[in-house]
């Protein structure tokens, strides 16, 4: 179920009315948030909620045995346990195919012709994210950072509450499952900032995001015939389309989490200003990039830890979490590139700083604005491998995009005049509101003109949104 389908509109008011009559009682009200979970996650695929279920019941009893044993070496073990059980699930169902077609493959180079056993699977929906998101649980514990629950019924919510099971952001279990065991009460302002994010959420998705996909794909379709100026602005709005389509999610999951009394992680904080690829990804798909650096990252490294070590580990962490995007050599190499920029931006910092002082920089608009601009250039140039069917075909766009009809006017395409004026309006929205948590934040007193403001929203959804229901891009990861 999407969070911009009929079906969910449908869902949604159904689930508030009855979630609020149950408040008295907060173990039913958890049990019906479950159900309800249960419900959304099965209305795409009700076989692969038992991926889910087994997910919970492994990192459930894991918990418990860590509370059993204070022995190290069997924490360790039954931590172990736990991964493989997860990461299992989500290798043979994420990465089988992709290990058994490289392997295939990789022989093929030396003249051995073996036989590719791949399997018919259908990636499940969010396994990505509910893996991580319940493996944060079991880590912690074994870290002694968190005591394991008893409450079965609160884990499992934990693991599949449905505003964050298709795509998160990646929650943690020190943030929400106090907030579970507690009793909520509806509070009136964060319910009406949470229709507020939602709203700007599905604006992102189906006017902006949406629209840039119908542009991004015609020129993905054969990037031979197409000017270098038509293929930069593909990728620019192919990044814009990732951005306003992920965030767009994660307003919504927030939003709606909102209503029901919880406090989501915040997911993006502009990420499109950043003044620095370091920066870019402080901002951007904040809870994974974490998840990674706490969990990956840290563990690799120590305070003997060498400059060219720190290095290394920090791209072989962003070359996984390219990989974690998805099972192909695109990503990889997608998440490589993030590895080697990172490094770059975190190792020119000190000289950069040095710089901006001995010149007065630290506070001038022009050159925040160029280095905003050398950011998102880099990040748009790494967008081909994310958006390429293959490496083949990301080297010939970028190949095809980098000549002098990179100078030229790009092709003006139905409904490119329009879009461009949408993503400007959408830009200086945000860029007027980048120090709060949505683009609808802060909004004026007067009821009249609050409301006027909510109405030509919704005008403008309903005039320019593609309503084809398609899905979350991060629905495949």
């Amino acid at each position: 179920m999407s969070f911009v389908s009929i079906d969910f509109v449908i869902f949604m008011p159904i689930v508030f009315c009855i979630y609020w009559a149950l408040s008295k009682n907060v173990k039913i009200q958890n049990l019906f948030l479950l159900a309800a979970s249960y419900f959304f996650y099965a209305w795409w695929n009700w076989r692969y909620l038992s991926l889910i279920l087994i997910c919970s019941l492994t990192n459930y009893y894991a918990g418990l045995l860590m509370l059993k044993y204070d022995s190290q070496k069997i924490r360790k073990i039954i931590l172990y346990a736990c991964f493989a059980v997860c990461l299992g699930i989500l290798g043979v169902f994420k990465y089988y195919n992709f290990f058994i077609t490289s392997f295939v493959e990789a022989f093929s180079l030396f003249g051995a012709n073996l036989p590719a056993k791949t399997l018919y699977i259908i990636l499940p929906i969010g396994i990505s994210f509910y893996t991580f998101h319940t493996l944060t649980y079991t880590i912690e514990i074994y870290r002694r950072k968190f005591e394991p629950t008893k409450d079965v019924i609160s884990f499992f919510l934990f693991v599949s509450i449905f505003p964050l099971a298709m795509a998160g952001p990646i929650e943690r279990a020190t943030n929400l499952l106090p907030q579970i065991y507690k009793r909520r009460t509806f509070d009136n302002a964060q319910a009406t900032d949470g229709m507020r994010q939602i709203l700007w959420g599905i604006l992102k998705k189906i006017v902006i995001a949406d629209n840039c996909a119908t542009y991004v794909n015609q020129v993905f379709q054969n990037p031979s015939t197409q000017s270098g100026s038509t293929l930069l602005l593909g990728l620019i709005f192919f990044t814009i389309q990732v951005y306003c389509d992920f965030s767009g999610y994660s307003d919504m999951a927030i939003g709606i989490g909102k209503l029901l009394g919880f406090k989501f992680l915040q997911n993006f904080n502009y990420p499109l200003f950043a003044v620095s690829f370091a920066d870019f990804w402080k901002r951007n798909h904040i809870s994974m990039t974490q998840w990674f650096m706490d969990y990956v990252y840290y563990p690799m490294t120590n305070n003997k830890t060498k400059l060219w070590q720190w290095n290394l580990c920090m791209i072989a962490t962003f070359l996984l979490s390219g990989l974690w995007h998805g099972a192909g050599w695109t990503f990889v190499i997608w998440g490589l590139y993030q590895g080697v920029f990172i490094v770059i931006s975190l190792n020119s910092q000190k000289r950069r700083k040095r710089f901006e002082k001995k010149h007065n920089l630290k506070d001038n608009m022009p050159y925040k604005f160029f280095r905003m601009l050398m950011t998102i250039g880099i990040v748009c140039i790494g967008a081909v491998f994310f958006r390429a069917s293959s490496i083949g075909q990301a080297f010939e766009y970028l190949r095809n995009m980098v000549n002098m009809s990179l100078f030229s006017i790009p092709i003006i395409k139905n409904g490119l005049p329009l879009l461009l004026i949408s993503i400007t309006f959408f830009l200086i929205i945000e860029w007027l509101q980048k120090n709060r948590e949505h683009g609808l934040s802060k909004m004026p007193s007067n009821l009249v003109l609050r409301w006027l403001i909510y109405v030509l929203f919704c005008v403008v959804i309903y005039k320019f949104g593609v309503f084809n229901y398609s899905q979350f891009i991060y629905f495949q990861f």
